[in-house]
């Protein structure tokens, strides 16, 4: 058997000093993350992460830098997912837009405020996000490339 870990991308998005995060509904319980998701078939990672932003968020995204590659395992069920993170802005808000299934709201919330939802985080990755971005680590978008065949 081959092991393959989940790919997927995550925003972290800064606005007077509150983090965008989104609220959802996993397994019957509230948890926070930042707007993530999987890499779909044929999908660059810079359009993977401005479409889970606005599915989940209804805010369009615009990536400036990355800022961090993780790699986490779920210590209940053993799946590992590869995330890569990236830092950027936000604007051109659809409050009508309909958001992906189980997300229950999108919301701003400051790093103290996160921090007293520890036991509501969908994964330890939403807080190494937000401290690499806040410890200013960026890394040029250029960095990744897609080869074609």
């Amino acid at each position: 058997m081959v092991w393959k870990p989940h790919a997927t991308v995550a925003a972290v998005i800064e606005r007077d000093h509150k983090f965008l995060v989104v609220e959802e509904l996993i397994a019957g319980r509230k948890l926070y993350n930042q707007p993530a998701g999987h890499l779909d078939p044929d999908e660059s990672l810079i359009d993977a992460v401005i479409r889970e932003t606005r599915e989940e968020t209804a805010w369009s995204f615009t990536p400036d830098a990355v800022t961090g590659i993780y790699l986490w395992k779920h210590p209940d069920n053993g799946e590992t997912f590869l995330r890569v993170a990236f830092c950027g802005s936000c604007n051109d808000h659809d409050p009508d837009q309909a958001l992906d299934a189980g997300i229950l709201r999108a919301c701003w919330k400051t790093r103290d405020e996160l921090l007293s939802l520890r036991t509501q985080w969908r994964s330890p990755m939403l807080m190494s996000c937000i401290d690499d971005y806040l410890a200013g680590k960026r890394y040029p978008l250029d960095m990744l490339a897609n080869i074609s065949s």
